[in-house]
C-alpha cells in the first residue's frame, strides 16, 4: 500500500520534532548564559571557552558517528543522542564548578554532533520514502525550536531565577516531545547484504578515490563555504553596520534579524521551490544570489543597502544547507558524517577567519570574503553529482 499524504505529514511532523528539539535544547541553556556566568563568576575568556568547547565536542564526535550510524541506525542514534541532550540540562544545573560545566558542555557538543547527522539522515529518508521534498521545512523547525526555547527561558526567568526549575521544566517538555516523535519515526532500511558489504570492503582496500567519495569531498567543501557564510553573518553583521555604515545602536541588531527572518520564511516555502526547480539549481542560484547581493551592497555602501544585501544572504542560503544534507545522505553515512563535520568546521573557523581578515584590512574586506564564500558554494555545486528525486508534483529535483 502506497503511503498517503496523511502518512507523509505525520512522518514529517515526527522528524520535525527532532529538529525542533535540537533548537529548543540549545536555546534553553544558551539563553541562561548570563546566569551561568554570574553563578560561576566567569570572565569573558572563560565564557568564550565554554561556547567553543561545545563546537569542539561536536567536531570530535564526527569520526565515530558513521560507525554509530551503521551499528544503531539513524532512528536509534537520534533518540539516544536526544536523550543525552535532555540529561545535559539537569547536569548543568547541578554542576558544582567551572570544570564540570566545561565537561557537561563538551558532552553536549558530542550529542549534538550525533543528533545532527542522525536527524538529517531521517529527513533524507523521509524525502526518499515519500517522494516529497521536506528538508527545508525541517530546518525551519530548528529555528522554531530556538524561538520556543528562548520564549520559555524568558517566561521562566520572569517567574523564578532558579536554573534548576527552568531546566527541569525544559527537560520534561523535551521528553514529552521525543516520546511523541518516537511513535512515528521510521525504522532504518535493512543492512546491506554480504555481497554489498564485500564490494564496499573491496573499494575501501583498493585505496582508490571513488566517484562517491569525490562527491562527498566536494559536498563537504560546499558545506564549509555555506556555513562560513551563515556563521559570519550572525557574528559580524551588527558590527559591520555600526563600524562601517555608521548605523545606530537601534538599527544594528536588524542585521541578524533580517538574515534570520528571510531564512526562516524561505525555508517554510523552500521545499516547493525544490520540487519545481530542483536541488542543484536551488544551491547554484541561491548561493549566487547571496554572494552577488552582498557584494553589491558592500560596493554601494550605507546601512540600507547593507540590510538589503543581508536579506539576499538569508533568502539565497536558506535552502543550501538542507539540499547539501540530502545529497550527502544519498552517498551514505560516511559521506553524511564527513559533510556534517566539515560544516561544523566552517561554523567554528568562519567567524574567526573574517575577524583575522578584518584585523589586517577592515570589516568591509572581511565581509567581501563572506560574499566570495557564498559564490564558491555555487562553484562547488557544479561538481556535485545530484541524485534525481521526484517531487510531489512529479518534477525531477536533481539535474
Amino acid at each position: 500500500m502506497l503511503p498517503t499524504l496523511g502518512d507523509f505529514r505525520r512522518d514529517q511532523l515526527a522528524t520535525a520534532a527532532l529538529f525542533f528539539f535540537l533548537g529548543f535544547q540549545y536555546a534553553t541553556w544558551a539563553s541562561r548564559l548570563p546566569a551561568l556566568k554570574s553563578r560561576f563568576d566567569l570572565s569573558e575568556t572563560q565564557l568564550g571557552l565554554l561556547l567553543m568547547i561545545c563546537g569542539v565536542g561536536a567536531a570530535v564526535a564526527f569520526p565515530l558517528i558513521a560507525h554509530l550510524m551503521r551499528r544503531l541506525g539513524s532512528r536509534r542514534l537520534a533518540l539516544w543522542s536526544a536523550l543525552g541532550l535532555v540529561a545535559v540540562l539537569p547536569a548543568l544545573s547541578a554542576a558544582g564548578g567551572y570544570p564540570l560545566v566545561l565537561l557537561v558542555i563538551f558532552v553536549d557538543g558530542v550529542a549534538v554532533g550525533c543528533l545532527n547527522v542522525a536527524m538529517n539522515a531521517q529527513g533524507a529518508a523521509l524525502e526518499s520514502r515519500h517522494g516529497r521534498a521536506a528538508m527545508a521545512q525541517l530546518h525551519a523547525s530548528f529555528s522554531g525550536g530556538s524561538l520556543g526555547g528562548a520564549l520559555l527561558a524568558s517566561g521562566m526567568n520572569a517567574v523564578t531565577h532558579s536554573l534548576t526549575a527552568h531546566f527541569t521544566v525544559a527537560a520534561v517538555l523535551s521528553v514529552l516531545l521525543l516520546a511523541g516523535a518516537r511513535i512515528r519515526l521510521p525504522a532504518d532500511d535493512p543492512a546491506p547484504g554480504p555481497g554489498e558489504r564485500k564490494a564496499a570492503e573491496g573499494k575501501k582496500r583498493s585505496g582508490v578515490l571513488t566517484g562517491a567519495s569525490r562527491t562527498a569531498l566536494v559536498l563537504g567543501c560546499a558545506m564549509v563555504f555555506g556555513t562560513v557564510t551563515e556563521g559570519a553573518m550572525n557574528d559580524w553583521s551588527a558590527l559591520y553596520l555600526t563600524e562601517e555604515t555608521g548605523a545606530s545602536g537601534q538599527l544594528a541588531p536588524l542585521g541578524i534579524a533580517v538574515v534570520s527572518v528571510m531564512m526562516v520564511l524561505a525555508r517554510l516555502v523552500g521545499d516547493g521551490w525544490r520540487g519545481r526547480w530542483g536541488d542543484a539549481r536551488m544551491v547554484r542560484v541561491g548561493s549566487a544570489v547571496a554572494g552577488t547581493g552582498l557584494a553589491l551592497a558592500l560596493l554601494t555602501g550605507g546601512t540600507w543597502p547593507a540590510l538589503i544585501g543581508f536579506a539576499c544572504v538569508g533568502l539565497g542560503m536558506a535552502t543550501v544547507t538542507p539540499c547539501l544534507y540530502v545529497a550527502a545522505a544519498a552517498q551514505g553515512p560516511n559521506a553524511l558524517s564527513l559533510v556534517a563535520a566539515m560544516g561544523t568546521t566552517g561554523l567554528l573557523a568562519g567567524p574567526a577567519l573574517i575577524g583575522f581578515v578584518a584585523g589586517y584590512t577592515d570589516l568591509t574586506v572581511g565581509m567581501a570574503v563572506v560574499a566570495a564564500s557564498a559564490v564558491l558554494v555555487a562553484v562547488c555545486a557544479r561538481w556535485i553529482s545530484w541524485k534525481e528525486q521526484v517531487s510531489e508534483a512529479g518534477v525531477a529535483s536533481g539535474s
